[in-house]
């Protein structure tokens, strides 16, 4: 196979003006990204490209008020910069589903501040689908 360019867990992409942290999420356009090193604002303005995590299992901040369910649905709230698995206004955008990190542990519930997510490469856009 002579396109292959290389495994997609991790990919490049142009940082905003502002920079990249090394954890953080970040939406460029559709793609949704955890950093994973810094690029700080005079590095972006001269062009240097950053790296993020688009596939795998991370910690978010997310709603403190929700008790997510193991393989919900997870949205980023780009307006509070957390997850959540509500998208009742259509502006939040799906990023993954709420995992279990561990056998031993729970799901995220009310009071907790973060909770694991599996990251599917990219937002994708709402789809209902008729009640069967």
């Amino acid at each position: 196979m002579n396109n292959y360019v290389k495994p997609g867990e991790i990919v490049t992409f142009t940082p905003p003006v502002g920079g990249v942290v090394s954890g953080p999420a970040y939406l460029i356009t559709d793609l949704f990204v955890v950093a994973t090193g810094t690029v700080t604002a005079a590095e972006a303005l001269a062009g240097t490209k950053a790296e993020g995590l688009v596939e795998g299992v991370v910690t978010l901040p997310k709603v403190t008020s929700e008790t997510w369910v193991e393989g919900a649905p997870i949205y980023w709230d780009v307006a509070e910069a957390k997850c959540t698995q509500f998208d009742e206004s259509g502006a939040n955008v799906h990023i993954g589903v709420a995992v279990l990190v561990n056998s031993d542990d729970t799901i995220a519930t009310s009071g907790d501040t973060t909770g694991a997510v599996r990251l599917h490469g990219a937002t994708l856009p709402r789809v209902d689908f008729p009640a069967s």
